[in-house]
C-alpha cells in the first residue's frame, strides 16, 4: 500500500506539472503560436476549388453522366451539408474580420480585411443560391450562439452587395502576403468584388429587374474583369498536397465513372466546338465523341462513350471560378435586356472567343466557330443563344451553371431521368432538424410550406 501511495503522489506531481512542461517544450521559437490574418485567408482560399469540383454539381447541370453506380444523376431526395463551409473557410475569414491585432507586416490591414470580406461574400453567395435562406447574421459566433437564425435570401443579397461595395472602397495601395490566387494584387481583388456584384445583380433579373439593372450598372461602372488574366482561378499543383479533386477520383482511385452527357456532346460536336477536345476524351471503342444519356442505367459503359477529359482530371488542372467570359456573356444579356448601352452581339462574340481562349489556350478557332450559322448571333433568339453558350462555357462549375439554368430556363432540353425533374435547390443538412430545430423549421415553413424538398424554389427563382 505504501508503494502504491508513493506512486500516486509521483503521478499526481507529474500530472500537475505537465501543462507547464508541455507548454514550454512544445513551443517553437521559430514559428508563430497562431496563424496570421493572411495565413487564415490563404487557408480559406484552399477551399475555393470545392465550390466547383463536385460530381453533384456536375449532375445538376447535366454535364456528366455516370457510367456505373448510377445515383446522383437520378436526383434522389437527400440532404446536403453546408457545415464544412461554416467550420472551414467562413470561420477562418470571420476570425480575420474579428481580429484586433492583424499584422501590418503582412500588408495594409485594410486590404487584409477587404480580401476577407470579398471571399466571405463569395462563399455566402454560393451557399444561399444553393440552399435558399441560411444562417448568416447570427452565424460564426462559436459558443456564443450554437443555434443561429436563418436570414432570408433577399436580406443576404442586400447585405452582400453592401459588403462588396465596402470592401472595394476600403482598399489602399499596397499588396498583402500569402495570397495564393492573386499574389496580393489589390487591383484584381477590386475587379473581383465588382464582378461578383455584377453576377449577383444578373441573378435578380426575374425577381427584381429594377434592382438588377441598377446594381448591374453600378458594378460595371466600378470596374469588372477586362481579360482572362483577371480570372479567379485556383491553380492546383502536380503534388499530392495540392492536387485536383478529379485526379484523386479518376487516377488515384481508378474510377472511370463519368462520361460526357449526350446533351453536352450534341451541343458541341455538330458545330465543331474546339472546346470539346478539352472537355472529354473520345470513346476508346470508336475514336468518336459519343455522349451518354444522362441518367441512363442500362446501356452504359466506358468503352463506347467519351469520358471526362484527361486535361480536366490532370493533377495540376486549374479550376475556373469567376471568369472574363462570364462577364461578357452577362454584358451581352444586359445589352439585350436594355440595361446598358452596349452591343449584345459584340459582347456575345467576345465572350465565346474568351471562353475558347480560356479552355484551349488560344482563340485561333473562334472565328470559324462563330461563323457557323448555328452559333452566329441571332438577335431574335438572343437570350437562349447567350444562355446556351454560357452553359457550355461553365463546364465543370455545375452549381453555377445550374443557377443560371434555374434563372433563365436554358438550356431547355435537359432531361428528366426516370421522370425525375431537375432539382431547384439543395435540402438542408439532416442535423439541422435536431441541432437547430426552431430556426430550421421557421426557414422551411417560410420558404417551402414546411417541406424541405429539393424542389422548393429559392427567392430569385421566379
Amino acid at each position: 500500500m505504501k508503494k502504491a501511495y508513493i506512486l500516486f503522489l509521483i503521478s499526481g506531481f507529474l500530472l500537475g506539472s505537465c501543462s507547464d512542461f508541455d507548454e514550454d517544450i512544445n513551443k517553437n521559437p521559430n514559428l508563430p503560436n497562431q496563424a496570421s490574418g493572411t495565413q487564415l485567408i490563404a487557408n480559406a482560399q484552399l477551399s475555393l476549388p470545392g465550390l466547383a469540383s463536385s460530381p453533384k454539381g456536375s449532375s445538376m447541370a447535366q454535364y456528366l453522366a455516370e457510367t456505373q453506380y448510377v445515383g446522383l444523376t437520378l436526383y434522389p431526395q437527400e440532404s446536403t451539408s453546408f457545415y464544412g463551409y461554416y467550420q472551414g473557410p467562413l470561420e477562418n475569414l470571420q476570425t480575420v474580420l474579428d481580429a484586433e491585432d492583424l499584422n501590418a507586416a503582412d500588408g495594409p490591414i485594410d486590404n487584409q480585411l477587404a480580401v476577407a470580406k470579398i471571399l466571405k461574400a463569395y462563399y455566402y453567395w454560393n451557399l444561399t443560391d444553393r440552399w435558399g435562406d441560411i444562417p448568416y447574421s447570427e452565424a460564426l459566433q462559436g459558443a456564443d450562439n450554437f443555434t443561429p437564425a436563418y436570414d432570408t435570401q433577399e436580406s443576404i443579397y442586400n447585405d452582400l452587395f453592401a459588403e462588396l461595395k465596402e470592401a472595394n472602397s476600403m482598399m489602399v495601395s499596397g499588396s498583402i502576403t500569402n495570397d495564393i490566387v492573386y499574389g496580393g494584387d489589390m487591383d484584381k481583388w477590386k475587379k473581383l468584388a465588382n464582378t461578383i456584384r455584377l453576377f449577383m445583380a444578373l441573378r435578380l433579373s426575374e425577381v427584381d429587374p429594377a434592382m438588377a439593372k441598377t446594381e448591374f450598372s453600378a458594378a460595371l461602372s466600378a470596374g469588372v474583369f477586362t481579360s482572362n488574366d483577371d480570372n479567379l482561378v485556383f491553380e492546383h499543383l502536380a503534388d499530392a498536397n495540392n492536387q485536383n479533386y478529379w485526379y484523386s477520383q479518376v487516377v488515384e482511385r481508378n474510377r472511370e465513372w463519368w462520361a460526357l452527357s449526350e446533351n453536352l456532346v450534341e451541343e458541341m460536336k455538330p458545330v465543331n466546338d474546339p472546346r470539346l477536345a478539352v472537355y472529354g476524351d473520345p470513346a476508346r471503342e470508336t475514336g468518336e465523341y459519343t455522349g451518354l444519356k444522362f441518367g441512363e442505367e442500362d446501356n452504359i459503359g466506358t468503352e463506347e462513350f467519351a469520358l471526362l477529359g484527361s486535361k480536366i482530371f490532370a493533377q495540376d488542372a486549374p479550376v475556373y471560378l469567376v471568369t472574363y467570359a462570364q462577364v461578357l456573356f452577362a454584358k451581352a444579356e444586359a445589352a439585350h435586356r436594355g440595361w446598358i448601352e452596349e452591343d449584345a452581339e459584340t459582347n456575345y462574340n467576345m465572350a465565346v472567343e474568351a471562353s475558347i481562349e480560356q479552355w484551349t489556350g488560344s482563340s485561333d478557332g473562334a472565328g470559324d466557330f462563330l461563323a457557323n450559322p448555328k452559333i452566329a448571333f441571332d438577335a431574335g433568339n438572343a437570350l437562349e443563344q447567350i444562355s446556351n453558350q454560357r452553359w457550355v462555357h461553365l463546364y465543370m462549375f455545375g452549381y453555377e451553371a445550374w443557377s443560371e439554368w434555374r434563372r433563365t430556363g436554358y438550356p431547355n432540353d435537359l432531361v428528366e431521368p426516370n421522370g425525375n425533374e431537375i432539382p431547384t435547390r439543395l435540402s438542408y443538412p439532416d442535423n439541422e432538424a435536431f441541432n437547430n430545430e426552431a430556426n430550421y423549421e421557421a426557414a422551411v415553413g417560410r420558404q417551402f410550406n414546411g417541406d424541405d424538398s429539393i424542389y422548393g424554389k429559392v427567392w430569385w427563382d421566379e
